[in-house]
């Protein structure tokens, strides 16, 4: 046995490669916490220090899953090409200055690069297996899906572990004893604890493949049958939508995370199905993929549109550039899944080809996102910038804030080029907003104003108008005021609450309302706050008018010269209906001139 492991160039005592690999990791870990703590090399220098982070964290793991499934030159080789792919990433990362005070990788990076490093090694493990460029679809499945099936058992162990030992200090606490909760709580023991114990699951799991694919095929098999409900839901969804149209989609704000988790959730039920294609799958599952695999471009189609119309209205962003880089890879999904559903032959058959494809395209789309080719803080500020001196955007309206925080290195590059720009007729405002936004020192300090004239207000009823002195007065001295330290529009109505003929203001956005009324000097000032304001349905009621003022349940109590008011313990009801009116209780329809 030795022989034929050294001459398919394997590697002898896995476990105790783990072991080893699992306290390096340990040791790595640690020292980058204190060298971090004492401010001290190499934490004094971001470019050393952030590509440590990375390496640290995911190269042990490429390892521990590499020591017993790749040849040695192989995993050899994979591991350098990992350490310069991460160690780019980040001094990229730092270069950039993705953050003031550049410290970790961003965590874009930490997600991406997991799943750029998850994809590639099973793409090298399935061709080194069979000792081919491009493997057979059947290996890439078990490649993947059995170190899937692995991460997450040796995770759910380390959680159990901690789960005992956390018992375990809570039994010694009882009878006074604190030694284990003092020990557990201390990083010298704690994250070697946590390497070694995950090394040793990856280990464990790894001498027990057939136990694996075992537990990989019914977790599988449960998931299938997650195929026609998820089905039933998407053609309901589908179906629905002639009749209500897109405009609700688009009012929740999250349309385009809900439909792309939507179709990624049919993505892998689909596969969850499918499996390596030789499985047997009964007749009800298999149209089941086919409907899902048609259902799956009106999902990925209408996120695109959802996409287009936020750049196409607003300009692009760095949230906006990375949706629109997953909503290709989607698309290569969609398209593929769909040509496979229509193709004659072996059902599903050009699946294979299309997951393959996608794998090599998610690399190549991640690359080019956390490198100069396509920053999407470079291309976002760029495009912003196009916008405001085109005059897409007024100068009032646009978000100098944005270049500030969110647009890394560039966006205070161009800050800076704002400030020095004398040409254009606005040339002196853009130059002063952009020196404002350069001296803020935190993202909250952004959109902190002092008057509600210079916050985005939707008027209601539609035909109403505040006061210009309500617009006008400056609150800076006010201490907090809802709505003047947000950059998120804010909704205003013109009521009439207390009896007094005179109109009050109504001003927030779901969860926070406030009440604004005029004292007998003229100035206005913050009366309250309405609760709960968080209930479903708060928001669109009051655009609605369907709201009516009400007499107070309990009495205030007067106590000496003090007046005090009951606390109600409120809670949401199942509706929001207007209370009943009364001729004390005016409704929207009898607002004040």
């Amino acid at each position: 046995m030795a022989e034929r492991g050294a001459e398919q160039g394997t590697w002898s005592g896995a476990g105790a490669i783990r072991l080893v690999v699992g306290l390096v990791q340990a040791i790595a870990i640690y020292s980058l916490i204190r060298t971090d703590e004492a401010k001290v090399w190499p934490a004094s220098e971001p470019l050393l220090f952030t590509p440590l982070v990375l390496i640290s964290l995911y190269v042990p793991l490429i390892v521990l899953a590499g020591v017993s499934g790749l040849k040695r030159a192989t995993l050899v080789v994979w591991t350098l090409v990992a350490i310069l792919f991460l160690a780019g990433l980040a001094i990229h990362d730092v270069v950039r200055e993705s953050s003031i005070d550049q410290h970790l990788p961003s965590f874009p990076v930490f997600a991406f690069t997991a799943a750029a490093l998850f994809v590639g090694h099973h793409l090298i493990a399935a061709a080194d297996a069979e000792r081919k460029f491009i493997a057979s679809y059947p290996a890439y499945f078990d490649a993947a899906w059995k170190n899937g099936v692995q991460l997450a058992l040796s995770l759910a162990f380390v959680s159990v572990f901690w789960m005992v030992l956390g018992l375990g200090a809570a039994l010694f606490n009882v009878i006074g004893i604190d030694f284990l909760q003092v020990l557990i709580g201390k990083p010298e023991f704690a994250i070697p604890a946590t390497t070694l114990s995950f090394a040793a699951a990856v280990h464990i799991t790894d001498v027990r493949v057939d136990l694996i694919r075992g537990i990989r095929t019914v977790g599988l098999t449960l998931l299938s049958w997650l195929l026609p409900v998820m089905g039933i839901i998407a053609v309901g969804f589908v179906a629905s939508l002639p009749f209500t149209g897109l405009q609700p989609l688009w009012d929740t704000g999250s349309a385009t995370p809900l439909l792309l988790s939507s179709a990624a959730v049919l993505i892998l039920l689909t596969n969850a199905t499918y499996q390596d294609g030789g499985a047997a799958v009964a007749p009800s599952l298999r149209w089941a993929c086919r409907g899902a695999a048609i259902l799956l471009p009106i999902f990925v189609g209408i996120a695109s549109y959802a996409v287009w119309l936020r750049i196409d209205q607003h300009g692009l962003t760095p949230d906006r550039i990375i949706a629109a880089a997953l909503i290709l890879v989607a698309v290569i999904y969609a398209i593929g899944y769909f040509v496979a559903a229509v193709w004659p032959g072996r059902w599903l058959r050009p699946l294979e080809k299309t997951n393959v494809a996608a794998a090599v395209f998610i690399l190549a789309v991640i690359v080019a996102l956390f490198t100069p080719i396509a920053d999407p803080a470079r291309i976002a500020v760029a495009d912003q910038v196009r916008r405001l001196e085109q005059g897409l955007v007024s100068v009032d309206e646009f978000d100098f804030e944005f270049l500030r925080f969110d647009g890394a290195r560039y966006g205070r590059d161009a800050l800076q080029r704002l400030t020095r720009d004398a040409s254009g007729p606005d040339a002196a405002r853009i130059a002063e907003k952009a020196r404002a936004a350069l001296e803020l020192e935190n993202p909250w300090e952004r959109k902190t104003v002092t008057q509600f004239s210079q916050v985005d207000l939707s008027v209601f009823p539609v035909d109403a108008t505040l006061p210009q002195s309500f617009l006008d007065q400056d609150w800076g001295e006010e201490g907090f005021v809802p709505c003047l330290s947000t950059s998120e529009a804010c909704d205003a109505f013109v009521v009439e609450l207390n009896g007094d003929g005179e109109a009050e203001i109504l001003v927030g956005s779901a969860g926070n309302y406030s009440v604004f009324d005029r004292s007998a000097d003229g100035r206005w000032r913050l009366a309250g706050s309405l609760e709960p304001a968080w209930c479903d349905g708060i928001g669109e009621a009051l655009r609605e008018g369907r709201w009516a003022a009400a007499p107070p349940v309990w009495n205030d109590l007067v106590v000496g010269d003090q007046r005090l008011r009951l606390s109600l313990r409120t809670g949401c009801a199942e509706g929001v209906d207007a209370a009943p009116e009364t001729e004390d209780a005016p409704t929207s329809d009898a607002l004040p001139e």
